[in-house]
């Protein structure tokens, strides 16, 4: 009986760390839910430490309202689940909201919320390998 629960908790700790998620799993190109747009994560620039969003493909690239180039996200730190402290962007109402980013097996969640995380709104992203050919974003 010992034997069999150790052996139990053996295999429970080597699949959870085996899922365990890491800073570098956000890092890609990442498409939106409805499809319309790609959001490229990545070291930021100005904050080697910290992953920053940024749109870099979405349907409407050719056109002059486009949200090319935008800064979609900027969150300063890993907590070995999620990516917080810092700001999410939603161009479909210009506003900035807290942030939270984590990957699960299904893809990419971003979480913007106001006061309280419990108290927001989470999109789903699925990796892309790579951009679209067409439209090109110019930003």
């Amino acid at each position: 009986m010992m034997r069999s629960m150790v052996f139990l908790m053996c295999s429970l700790a080597a699949l959870q760390s085996a899922v365990a998620a890491t800073a570098s799993d956000v890092t890609g190109l990442w498409r939106s839910a409805d499809g319309q747009a790609i959001i490229e994560f990545k070291a930021c620039p100005d904050a080697p430490s910290a992953i920053c969003g940024t749109l870099v493909w979405e349907t409407t690239a050719d056109k002059a309202d486009t949200s090319c180039g935008v800064h979609i996200a900027k969150l300063k730190s890993f907590d070995g689940e999620a990516w917080r402290d810092g700001w999410v962007y939603d161009p479909r109402n210009n506003k900035y909201y807290k942030g939270v980013v984590r990957t699960n097996e299904k893809g990419l969640l971003i979480r913007a919320y106001i006061g309280t995380e419990m108290l927001g709104e989470t999109e789903q992203l699925t990796r892309e390998a790579s951009l679209p050919t067409a439209p090109v974003c110019k930003k």
